[in-house]
């Protein structure tokens, strides 16, 4: 048989593809724009005879059935990175979250620590060998579908074809669905003042030759349109979005200079507009891999001038990040934050970034704090961050002992709120030992 007769063998509906999943099955749904709506549609019309499915994801886009309140007791999500589709069902007990650097979500996997049953993932067309591509999702895509005893994928013609190691052969998939359906897209919001004033100080620390990773949002976009005059820049990353597109265009960047994979953008995902998955499609300058690898920060090292930039919710004035929740309120998840921390702190002339406003959108609560709210998790731990940067400028923290960090982190913060983050550092005993042994000090 060849394998065009093996892959029409398993076409088949979309109420036979879904029929695998059995009462108390643990399985896996692939995200971020390659989240198979078809297949989960369809696990929605079994609703009734079906109890205790774990859903295992990481972050899903668009809509989702699967975790609407009357699937309680059906469904119920095991999230390895919290979005809008699942917060409301973390947030009221229904769903769980996992914490989990991304790095590591693939072996949770093939090392069974989360055995699975049934993987769905959403594919391009097979090419003339039989080989279909991850699309515009790899990250533990691949390794779900390498180890779930059965493999549903949902085959869709508007899908790219990326390159990389991206591909499953048509031999190893038990049910397909075809279908012709647009992809779910991110559009650019574009960005405010205040990021622009972040970005801006975030654009001065990156040098010519550097290789970046950026993720989503208002801050990345706007550092990648203030990159006019950077020359030979490249991207390791796990998101490819249509402003690094743009970057290209302009010949900003060229990934010549890159020390590891040169000549090449490495990503694990790529997010954004039609326009932009119509770019990746069949293009030999993007290469997907899976995120054990993106997010290793062994790899990553390997880039020279490694710049991360991530996201925060809060700081507190030591240095520790808080990203994943607001008090003990679940909001997202590790994701590749501290793989890309750590793999640009070993990287030659890297730099870590933790980029943030000083406040939340209103003006009225700062996000540089003395203390965590309570029941805030740390993600990225005060010995791990080097360079902080708001509106008002850049704290560099690396090296600095807790009252310098301290006082890094009140020139930035907002200035209403500086006040009454200095009495807070006045009243600790780090502050006041500190200033007790400067003052015995012979000078």
């Amino acid at each position: 048989m060849t394998w065009l007769e093996l892959y029409k063998s398993k076409v088949v509906s979309l109420d036979e593809a879904v029929s695998v999943v059995k009462s108390g099955d643990r399985i896996f749904i692939s995200g971020n724009a390659a989240t198979p709506s078809l297949l989960t549609k369809g696990l929605v019309r079994r609703k009734d005879e079906l109890f205790d499915v774990e859903v295992n994801h990481v972050l899903l886009m668009g809509d989702d059935p699967l975790s609407r309140p009357e699937m309680d007791g059906h469904f119920r999500h095991n999230s390895l990175f919290v979005g809008a589709a699942d917060r409301k069902a973390i947030s009221n007990g229904r769903s769980a979250y996992v914490p989990v650097h991304l790095s590591n979500i693939p072996s949770l996997f093939t090392d069974r620590i989360i055995p699975l049953d049934v993987a769905f993932i959403h594919l391009s067309p097979p090419d003339e060998h039989g080989f279909m591509s991850f699309g515009v999702e790899c990250a533990a895509s691949k390794a779900a579908a390498e180890s779930a005893k059965i493999v549903v994928a949902q085959v869709n013609e508007r899908m790219p074809r990326t390159l990389g190691d991206v591909f499953i052969h048509s031999s190893r998939v038990d049910k397909i669905v075809e279908c012709s359906e647009p992809l779910e897209v991110l559009r650019e919001g574009g960005s405010t003042e205040i990021e622009r004033r972040i970005a801006s100080h975030i654009a001065d620390l990156i040098e010519d030759g550097s290789t970046l990773q950026l993720g989503i949002g208002g801050i990345p976009d706007a550092v990648l349109s203030l990159l006019e005059g950077k020359h030979d820049l490249g991207i390791h990353t796990e998101m490819v979005s249509d402003g690094v597109v743009k970057a290209i265009d302009r010949g900003i960047i060229t990934n010549r200079r890159k020390t590891l994979h040169p000549g090449k953008v490495i990503a694990t995902f790529v997010l954004g507009s039609e326009v932009l998955y119509r770019y990746v499609h069949n293009n030999p300058l993007f290469e997907l891999h899976p995120c054990d690898y993106t997010n290793d920060p062994f790899i990553i090292a390997q880039n020279a001038k490694m710049v991360a930039i991530n996201s925060a919710i809060e700081v507190d004035i030591t240095g520790q990040v808080c990203a994943d929740s607001i008090g003990s309120r679940i909001y997202s998840g590790f994701g590749g934050q501290v793989d890309f921390i750590r793999g640009a702190s070993y990287s030659k002339g890297g730099k870590p970034i933790i980029a943030l406003p000083s406040t939340t959108r209103d003006g009225t609560v700062s996000r540089i704090v003395s203390q965590l709210k309570p029941g805030a998790g740390v993600v990225t731990s005060r010995a791990d961050v080097h360079y902080v940067v708001t509106e008002y400028g850049v704290a560099s923290l690396h090296g600095r002992n807790l009252v310098q960090r301290a006082e890094a982190l009140l020139s930035i913060a907002h200035p209403e709120f500086r006040p009454e983050l200095e009495a807070a550092l006045r009243e600790s005993s780090n502050y006041k030992q500190f200033h007790t042994a400067e003052a015995e000090r012979p000078h």
